[in-house]
């Protein structure tokens, strides 16, 4: 809980500072419309990777496979969705990271390495 109070108290400065020293750079009106671009232009790029996912997962489905990999993929695309409509740089990058597919496959693996990391030290066993 601490550390997500951090984060909504840390975030939010950080997306200050940034907006404030790009808008030094840029001017007002060049870091607004740049922010405004990349949610729109994010928006559309994680709708089009969402798309691609879902019909994955449906393909998956089909075929009787279970579609692990693909949920997650739809986690974190959703979650890139969330960062991007966000206005700010900082959440712009690491919702740009969890959007294409070569950072979201690097992020997958470490997400799996902490939950079965988290899952191991409470004594219960996953293999992922």
């Amino acid at each position: 809980m601490v550390y997500l109070a951090l984060l909504f108290f840390i975030v939010p400065i950080l997306e200050l500072y940034f907006l404030i020293k790009i808008g030094s750079l840029f001017g007002a009106f060049n870091t607004i419309m740049l922010v405004i671009l990349t949610a729109i232009v994010g928006a559309y790029l994680a709708k089009q990777e969402g798309l691609r996912t879902l019909y994955k997962i449906r393909e998956n489905m089909m075929q009787g496979i279970m579609p692990t990999e693909e949920l997650v993929d739809a986690c974190l695309i959703f979650v890139s969705g969330v960062l991007l409509l966000t206005p700010g740089f900082l959440t712009d990058t690491i919702g740009l990271l969890f959007l294409f597919p070569a950072t979201r496959e690097i992020i997958k693996d470490y997400l799996k390495r902490w939950i079965k990391y988290k899952i191991e030290t409470r004594n219960y066993y996953i293999d992922l």
